[in-house]
C-alpha cells in the first residue's frame, strides 16, 4: 500500500482516522501500531513477520547491552550491529555480490553458477537505519531504552515514515510516543492535512507528470536520442526526483503531523544550494546527519588519533582526515541507495567535489556571486542524478556524452503542454527558497500559520486532493522512486 493510491486515500486513511480520533486517548499507540502493521503486511505480506521478529530480538538485546558495562556491553552491541547489517546486506546486496561472483566465474571460463534472486523487503534500508539509530544512541548513553516493546515497535513502524523517512532518532519521537497530548489539536490536524496533501500534489501533479516524459525520453535508442532530448530527460528527472522524494516527506510529515506527532523536516530548498557541501545539508537531511553522525565524525576522530600532525602530499594533515573520511562516508552513502556500480559511481562523485569544495571550490563559487553558484552547483547534481538514474555505468556514460555531442534529430517525444506547465512550476518551486521573504512565508505556512492562512490552505488542499484524486484514477499511480532503497 502506497500513499498516493486509491485504497489508501479513499479506505485506509479515512477510516484509520476516524477510529483514532474516536478511540481513547490509552488505546491509540496501538491503534497506530496495528494499523501500521497492516499497512506494511499489505505490500510485503512475506516479509511482516519477519521484520517483526527481528525488532522483538533487537528490542531485548538493547535493553540487555543498557543493563551491562565493559566487555559485556561492547559485545552486545556488535552483536545487535551485525545482525541489522547482516539482513541488510543480505536482502539488499546478495543479489549484487552473487552477480559479481557470477563475472569473476565467467573470466576463467565457468559456467554461471545457478543462484534463485532474492526479493527486497520494502522499506528494509530505512527501517534498518532507525535500528542501528537505537543501538547507537543506547550504546553512547545519549538515550536510554524503551521501557515497552510496543512503545519500540511503533519508533520503527509507524506507517507514516516507515518506508521512506525521514530517518528518526529515538531522541527525537520518544516523548511523542509516551504522551502527545499537547499537539493532538485541531491546529496540528489542519496543518498536518495541508501538508499531506501538498505532498501528494507535488507527487501526482508534478512528479509523476515529469516522470512519463523521462521515461519516455531515456527510453529511446542512441540513434533517436538528440541532444536537445538528453538536456529536457537531465533537466526533467533532477526536477521528478526531488518532487517525487520530497512529495512522500511532506506526505509522512503531514500524516504525523495529524496524528500528533512532530517528525524532522528533510529537505530545505535543495536545488537554491550554492556548493555541494551546501546541498547535503539541504538535502535528505536526516540521512546526511545520520552519516555525518555514525559515520563521518568517527571515522575523522579515529584518522586524527593514529595520523601524525604533519604534511602528506602538501595537505595538511585536518585536510587529509576530511578526504579520508569523505570518500569512505560517501562510497557507503552510494552504496546504501543501491546495489549497483552506478550509485558507488554516484557516491564517489558527490564525494570528489565535497572534497574540492573542501580544498579550492568554495572560495571560487564565493567569489563568483549566489546566482552563478546556484546554476555551477544545480548543474553539477544534474549530471550526478544522471549517473544515479542508469542501469549501468556504461549507460550513464553515454548520456553525459550525449549531452555535449551536439546530436541533432527528430523530435521523437512529444513534450506536451501538460509536461511544458509543469516543469515551469517546478522550476519556480524549486528556486523560490533563494529568496528570503519566500522562505520565511513557507516556514510560517508550515510551523506558525495564523487562522486565516490555515484555512486558505485547508480549502486549497481540498481542491488539490480533488485534483490528484481525480488523476490517479484515470491514470493510475506510480511508486516513489525511493521506494527501491
Amino acid at each position: 500500500m502506497i500513499f498516493n493510491s486509491s485504497l489508501f486515500l479513499l479506505y485506509f486513511l479515512p477510516f484509520f482516522l476516524i477510529a483514532y480520533y474516536l478511540i481513547d486517548r490509552n488505546y491509540r499507540n496501538w491503534l497506530l501500531l496495528i494499523a501500521s502493521v497492516l499497512f506494511y503486511a499489505w505490500g510485503a505480506p512475506k516479509f511482516v513477520f519477519f521484520v517483526m521478529g527481528s525488532v522483538l530480538v533487537d528490542f531485548v538485546l538493547i535493553r540487555q547491552m543498557s543493563l551491562k558495562e565493559g566487555t559485556a556491553r561492547r559485545t552486545l552491541f556488535w552483536i545487535s550491529v551485525a545482525l541489522n547489517l547482516a539482513l541488510l546486506l543480505y536482502f539488499k546486496y546478495m543479489n549484487f555480490f552473487v552477480d559479481q561472483f557470477q563475472v569473476m566465474l565467467s573470466w576463467f571460463g565457468s559456467k554461471p553458477a545457478e543462484w534463485t534472486k532474492i526479493a527486497l523487503p520494502v522499506g528494509i534500508s530505512f527501517i534498518t537505519f532507525q535500528k542501528l539509530s537505537y543501538t547507537l544512541e543506547v550504546y553512547k548513553k545519549r538515550f536510554s531504552v524503551f521501557q515497552k516493546p510496543e512503545d519500540y515497535a511503533l519508533y520503527i513502524f509507524m506507517f507514516p515514515q516507515l518506508l521512506s523517512g525521514p530517518i528518526v532518532r529515538p531522541g527525537q519521537i520518544a516523548a511523542q510516543i509516551g504522551d502527545r497530548s499537547e499537539q493532538e489539536n485541531i491546529d496540528s490536524r489542519l496543518t498536518g492535512f495541508y501538508r499531506f496533501i501538498i505532498g501528494l500534489a507535488k507527487k501526482v501533479l508534478i512528479a509523476d507528470v515529469l516522470g512519463v516524459t523521462v521515461n519516455e525520453i531515456f527510453a529511446l535508442s542512441s540513434l533517436e536520442l538528440s541532444t536537445g532530448l538528453a538536456w529536457i530527460g537531465a533537466i526533467a528527472y533532477t526536477f521528478q526526483i526531488y518532487f517525487d522524494f520530497s512529495g512522500y516527506t511532506d506526505m509522512a510529515i503531514g500524516l504525523a503531523r495529524m496524528l500528533g506527532f512532530r517528525l524532522p523536516e528533510n529537505f530545505n530548498s535543495p536545488y537554491v544550494s550554492q556548493s555541494i557541501t551546501e546541498f547535503w545539508r539541504r538535502w535528505h537531511m536526516t540521512l546526511s546527519f545520520w552519516f555525518r553522525d555514525y559515520i563521518f565524525l568517527p571515522l575523522a576522530y579515529a584518522t586524527s588519533r593514529k595520523l601524525p600532525k604533519e604534511r602528506y602530499l602538501g595537505l595538511r594533515a585536518d585536510k587529509v582526515i576530511y578526504l579520508i573520511a569523505t570518500t569512505v562516508t560517501f562510497l557507503l552513502c552510494g552504496f546504501w541507495h543501491g546495489a549497483a556500480w552506478t550509485f558507488i559511481l554516484w557516491g564517489a562523485y558527490m564525494g570528489v567535489f565535497l572534497i574540492a569544495d573542501r580544498l579550492f571550490l568554495l572560495k571560487y563559487l564565493k567569489k563568483a556571486g549566489k546566482i552563478p553558484s546556484i546554476a555551477i552547483t544545480f548543474s553539477l547534481l544534474m549530471l550526478g542524478w544522471l549517473i544515479f538514474r542508469s542501469q549501468t555505468v556504461d549507460e550513464a556514460g553515454y548520456l553525459i556524452r550525449r549531452l555535449f555531442q551536439f546530436q541533432g534529430g527528430e523530435n521523437m517525444v512529444w513534450l506536451n503542454s501538460k509536461f511544458w506547465t509543469m516543469l515551469a512550476i517546478a522550476i519556480l518551486f524549486s528556486f523560490w527558497g533563494a529568496f528570503k521573504k519566500i522562505e520565511s512565508w513557507i516556514d510560517k505556512l508550515y510551523f506558525n500559520p495564523g487562522n486565516g492562512l490555515m484555512i486558505t490552505f485547508s480549502v486549497i488542499a481540498i481542491l488539490l486532493f480533488i485534483l490528484s484524486e481525480a488523476t490517479i484514477t484515470s491514470s493510475g499511480f506510480s511508486p516513489f522512486i525511493y521506494f527501491r532503497f
